[in-house]
């Protein structure tokens, strides 16, 4: 019955003027924003956009090159040119981290020498493990130079609103924040809203941009969801996030007692100013246990589903509906993974060793000609040297260890199949077998 299409009381998502315009409203108020747009397609329509209301066909951007899938796929979509920066990575747990303020602004040097200017710049902040980068200082970078900075906030809706957590990337300088709120926050899956902060970026062509890339059927029911979150923030912003946060330490202080566990800290990344209290990702390297094989334990014994899985390690988040008894769950299973691997005496194995999936990438065509170009079929075994055709992506979290247009090395292929020998999903893969891959006729 809630289900309705629609109706003149209910107003229209592309040119409000009635209940969703006054959503919205309070929205930009509670986050910081000069405007809020509510969205139905998830964080990835919003990076869509984002890229498509500040880069033309041709324009240079300058991104992580671990960015979300959302991201290449806007690529793709707007014809704009990737500068890659290549994250700071810890082999030891296979994370990266962010992007730090001197990297964007050599890599707007860079392109200054080769006499272009870059019309954006992406950083993703926080990362799926909860890494900041300084965004206070990348934007002022960008500022100077008269460019707009849009953030992948996907995981940090909940950033800001107390002394605990991260700033938010509006109260940092971002021009553009994306955030799904139906992660940390409330929202129904699938709704996130878009931020817009300063003059730099045209508000316009925005609009079109979403209007563009979103149904013109949208949910009502997600819409509304994306209200009550921000209703439920509004109610107690200061300290909603408190128990939670408790919770999260807990959870932590209990964990460090394990033996053969190691947690996550902000000190393993120290180029960047913050890691989300929120989150929590636990290796198992001491045990010789990938996450993978961790994860399966933890699922079968204890029937709880970690939000990340990795190579090294498995990531879990600590939300408004987490209680003390799910804490202790999580320990328990925890505890039991360690003493499932000293029944087995697999301590200090020896375990596959790991190096950073792009750490040299090569790139003959940008991701759009390449989506467009001819393709033939290769056996994976043939394919080193060849350009990849192909948006290649363990999910989660979504990074693609392959992007079309890039030149297939070696390092890439070994670790895409390591991935799937522990047992990620792969997505993108027209050969879900991967024996063979799409390469480009060049």
């Amino acid at each position: 019955m809630h289900d309705l299409p629609e109706l003149p009381e209910l107003d229209n998502l592309f040119c409000p003027e009635g209940p969703i315009l006054e959503a919205q409203q309070q929205a930009a108020k509670l986050f910081g924003a000069s405007e809020t747009w509510f969205l139905v397609g998830g964080t990835t329509c919003g990076i869509q956009a984002a890229i498509m209301a500040t880069c033309s066909p041709g324009d240079h951007i300058i991104l992580p090159r671990n960015s979300h899938i959302s991201v290449i796929s806007a690529l793709v979509i707007s014809g704009a040119i990737p500068k890659y920066i290549m994250p700071e990575y810890d082999s030891n747990w296979d994370i990266a981290g962010g992007v730090t303020p001197s990297q964007v602004d050599r890599a707007i040097e860079d392109l200054e020498m080769e006499g272009q200017k870059a019309s954006a710049v992406l950083v993703t902040s926080p990362t799926y493990h909860g890494i900041c980068s300084d965004l206070r200082e990348i934007s002022q970078i960008c500022h100077a130079k008269g460019i707009p900075l849009i953030v992948d906030e996907a995981h940090g809706a909940h950033f800001g609103f107390q002394p605990q957590l991260p700033l938010s990337a509006l109260q940092q300088g971002a021009d553009l924040a994306v955030q799904s709120t139906h992660k940390v926050l409330c929202s129904l899956t699938q709704s996130s809203m878009l931020h817009m902060s300063g003059n730099i970026i045209d508000r316009e062509m925005v609009c079109r941009c979403l209007q563009t890339l979103q149904s013109t059927s949208p949910s009502y029911l997600l819409l509304a969801s994306l209200d009550a979150a921000r209703a439920q923030l509004s109610d107690n912003p200061d300290k909603i996030f408190n128990r939670a946060i408790d919770l999260a330490y807990q959870a932590k202080s209990k964990i460090n007692k394990i033996s053969g566990i190691s947690i996550l800290e902000f000190p393993m990344f120290s180029n960047f100013p913050a890691i989300d209290p929120l989150r929590l990702t636990i290796g198992f390297q001491q045990l010789g246990l990938s996450g993978y094989e961790a994860d399966e334990t933890i699922y079968k014994n204890h029937n709880i589903v970690c939000e990340l899985v990795g190579n090294q390690s498995i990531t879990f988040v600590i939300n408004l509906g987490t209680c003390e008894d799910d804490i202790e769950r999580l320990v328990s299973g925890i505890d039991d993974v360690s003493s499932f691997a000293s029944i087995l005496r697999i301590e200090g194995r020896s375990k596959f060793s790991v190096s950073a999936p792009f750490p040299d990438v090569k790139t003959s065509l940008n991701p759009r000609d390449a989506f467009f170009s001819k393709k033939r079929r290769e056996n994976i075994k043939e394919c080193v040297g060849k350009v990849c055709g192909e948006l290649i992506c363990p999910y989660p979290p979504g990074i693609p260890v392959m992007i079309p247009g890039e030149i297939i090395s070696e390092e890439v292929l070994d670790y895409l199949l390591h991935l799937k020998s522990k047992g990620a999903s792969i997505s993108g893969a027209s050969d879900p077998k991967l024996s063979s891959l799409l390469v480009c006729n060049v």
